[in-house]
């Protein structure tokens, strides 16, 4: 499973610097399905954090850890799946995240900021000290969801 996540997280990676430094060439259809594929990685590793978190999974602190770290490195990628013309085609992004443009920056800056403190968090290795920045980030994620995608 960690192997599968790694794999999809470098593929993921590698693409960030063809967005990065080509955003202007980048067809609005190949942003879409990089966000959809930070997304996945992202969901991928917030559901056995929650599971922790919730008590449904046993704590497994360096388990933790590996999956807070894959938040915080793919929430670095989230304004290159966001480029400005991607807003059509077969995507759930609601207009509002072009038409403000300053508050989705924003809404992301807060979500790297929770990511970051999640991952300080882990070093102390315990449930207790991470399930109050986890619980920061998971509002985060359902507050950006609720005003920047379609159900």
């Amino acid at each position: 499973m960690m192997k599968r996540c790694l794999i999809a997280l470098a593929v993921i990676a590698s693409g960030a610097g063809v967005v990065g430094s080509a955003q202007a060439q980048q067809k609005p259809e190949d942003v879409i399905k990089y966000r959809k594929a930070v997304m996945t990685v992202q969901a991928w590793n917030m559901r056995p954090l929650a599971l922790m978190v919730k008590g449904q999974q046993p704590f497994d602190a360096a388990l933790f850890a590996w999956y807070a770290g894959v938040i915080q490195s793919t929430s670095f990628m989230l304004p290159d799946a966001f480029l400005p013309g991607s807003d059509k085609g077969d995507t759930r992004a609601k207009p509002e995240i072009w038409k403000d443009a300053a508050k989705f920056k924003q809404t992301v800056d807060s979500f790297n900021a929770d990511a970051t403190k999640l991952v300080a968090a882990t070093k102390a290795g315990t449930l207790d000290a991470v399930k109050g920045p986890f619980g920061a980030l998971a509002k985060n994620c359902g507050s950006c969801h609720n005003e920047f995608r379609m159900k």
